[in-house]
């Protein structure tokens, strides 16, 4: 099975291949066609009569014997490519392969023809004095060998640029791969310290406690790393995860944390990216209580506005007072999210924090609205 991509590569690439040759041929006989029309015409212009068989023959080994020596003719262009460093070099030689390449031609028409005619009841064919006949030739094979040795250079000169392109654009890709995966390892130690550091809190108040705790945390970790290889999983498999994680905020808490869903049934494999939900939870944990009340109310909010997903989570809490000054800077979880959703989104994203009216900080996060398992 794993020899089966690159087979399917290697059949891609004949068949480009094949298809290349195809049209080359194609175009090399609307040549020759081309060639045969005129001379024929000629002919007739002249009242000269009964040439039609013979200009096909002679239109038809012609260019044909030049479509025979195309490939030799393309490697040889290949490996004397003239650049500007070795142009003083290369031109001597590129001149040598034009001669070269007039004798073949002229050679092979001159075979071929003989061998043929009388196949194909055109009798002896008198290709004439051949010490005239190759400087004759030699005029059209110039134009002929610097034609294809132009198409080469700008065939090469695309695929080139194409194959830049694509290296770039697949080193971009890995690059941006790196910094996500970067930025959500980044975001677990921070989260597994946090986690941690709230187990300890109650390790020596209440030993069983602390064990449920760690026994969650477990968990937790497990599903994590079970997902570790990709960057988007199902909102359902992160509402499992973020229910693991206020497992253990509960078990410290209590009565305290309440946490309230209003999630879409719809949206289950509505694709989010891992961990998302988890640090702005976090955060209403963290400052989603002032002096007044030690009780934290926070809603998590899944919805679908038109083709897009909206994912909310707002607290009870004294908000953000400076959230509208300059000064302010986001925390380690919130500015981590905003990278990772720029990596995975750019653009076509938006993390928005908004202080209620009355008490209570919203952090919505819009993304493209995008089902595991569908086909695009």
């Amino acid at each position: 099975m794993g020899e089966d991509l690159p087979n399917a590569h290697a059949r891609d690439s004949v068949m480009s291949r094949r298809a290349a040759w195809l049209l080359l041929f194609l175009i090399y006989s609307a040549i020759g066609f081309l060639n045969f029309a005129y001379r024929y015409l000629d002919d007739l212009a002249r009242n000269h009569a009964h040439t039609l068989g013979i200009r096909i023959f002679e239109e038809s080994t012609g260019i044909y014997s030049a479509f025979v020596l195309l490939p030799p003719l393309i490697w040889v262009v290949r490996r004397l490519r003239i650049r500007r460093d070795n142009w003083w070099k290369m031109l001597p030689l590129n001149l040598l392969a034009m001669a070269a390449y007039s004798l073949c031609n002229t050679s092979l028409m001159a075979v071929s023809r003989r061998l043929l005619a009388p196949v194909f009841g055109l009798g002896a064919y008198d290709y004439g004095i051949m010490l005239y006949r190759y400087p004759m030739e030699f005029a059209n094979h110039v134009v002929s060998f610097w034609m294809v040795l132009g198409a080469v250079y700008v065939v090469d000169s695309y695929l080139e640029a194409r194959d830049r392109q694509i290296a770039t654009a697949e080193l971009e890709a890995r690059l941006a791969e790196a910094q996500l995966q970067n930025l959500r390892l980044q975001l677990q130690p921070h989260f597994l310290f946090n986690a941690l550091n709230t187990i300890s809190s109650v390790m020596h108040e209440d030993v069983d406690r602390a064990d449920t705790m760690l026994t969650q945390l477990s968990d937790l970790l497990r599903r994590t790393l079970r997902a570790a290889n990709s960057q988007e999983i199902s909102l359902e498999e992160e509402l499992v995860m973020l229910k693991s994680y206020l497992g253990i905020m509960e078990a410290r808490f209590g009565e305290d944390l309440q946490v309230d869903f209003a999630i879409d049934p719809e949206l289950s494999r509505a694709l989010v990216p891992q961990l998302i939900l988890q640090p702005l939870v976090e955060n209403s944990i963290r400052h989603g209580r002032d002096a007044r009340s030690s009780r934290v109310d926070i809603r998590v909010r899944a919805a679908r506005e038109g083709g897009r997903l909206l994912l909310q989570v707002s607290d009870n809490g004294p908000g953000i007072p400076t959230l509208a000054t300059p000064g302010w800077k986001k925390g380690i979880g919130i500015s981590n999210t905003e990278e990772r959703l720029e990596g995975l989104y750019g653009p076509d994203h938006e993390l928005l924090l908004e202080n209620a009216k009355g008490r209570g900080l919203t952090v919505s996060v819009r993304l493209p609205l995008r089902l595991a398992g569908a086909t695009s």
